[in-house]
């Protein structure tokens, strides 16, 4: 905003973010444009880990990150928030990736990158709206031992980040087959109109709201607060162990 990054925004702030149709999604590629430009731009999750580590923030929390899509075979749409993970320091707590992506490809790419992934308290990768999927990862309890684990990292030497993957509340849930058969609606209707690039994703994601009528969105709240939650216990674990 103003040419500047801008880390904690009023509620006119994020009024403006949500409502104006000027507003750019801002990557990592974008944001040296945006800020020459004065323009006003909300940041993916690679554009967040860059605003957090300039400014000596180490975690944050988010819905899901972004990763291989469906078919990248074919479209090579792979996010630029894996590449991010893989060489900035800071903790993403999020409900495990968007569950409109390849899984499996998104987890693989991952680990080639050196990203450490638990699960808090799971031993099943979560996926968004679902709290699991049958893809097994690593389970940890404790946030203590993430931020022992992730100062330790620091202290090794690694640049990589770090993603918690933080299952949305069973209560709140929409169990993964059931929301798999949405998932693939939405594509379908997205491919007919040949929706690519950035615009992906925003789209997809409104369209299973459409046709979750509503109960995406309720989800997607819920998994937020969830993993605020838990971003701030960790950050309070991280500061006692400078103290």
């Amino acid at each position: 905003m103003n040419g500047k990054i801008k880390i904690g925004l009023s509620d006119a702030e994020i009024k403006i973010l949500a409502t104006d149709k000027n507003v750019e999604k801002v990557s990592r590629r974008d944001m040296a444009k945006i800020i020459a430009r004065k323009q006003i731009g909300a940041t993916t999750v690679a554009a967040t880990m860059i605003a957090a580590h300039l400014a000596g923030i180490e975690i944050f929390a988010t819905g899901g990150i972004g990763g291989v899509h469906r078919n990248a075979e074919n479209t090579f749409d792979i996010s630029a928030d894996l590449v991010e993970l893989s060489q900035t320091p800071i903790i993403v707590v999020s409900a495990g990736v968007k569950a409109i992506l390849d899984i499996p490809k998104t987890l693989e790419i991952l680990e080639t990158f050196g990203v450490p992934v638990y699960g808090f308290g799971t031993d099943r990768f979560p996926a968004f709206y679902s709290s699991k999927t049958d893809l097994k990862i690593e389970q940890i309890n404790s946030p203590q031992e993430i931020a022992n684990i992730f100062q330790t990292n620091k202290k090794l030497g690694f640049r990589q980040g770090m993603l918690i993957a933080n299952p949305i509340p069973k209560n709140d849930e929409i169990p993964f087959e059931r929301m798999n058969i949405f998932i693939e609606k939405a594509i379908s209707k997205a491919n007919k109109l040949k929706i690519t690039g950035k615009s992906v994703t925003p789209f997809l994601l409104s369209e299973i709201v459409k046709l979750t009528t509503g109960k995406a969105l309720k989800a997607n709240v819920k998994l937020v607060e969830n993993n605020v939650r838990l971003a701030c216990e960790i950050a309070k674990a991280l500061n006692k162990n400078k103290l």
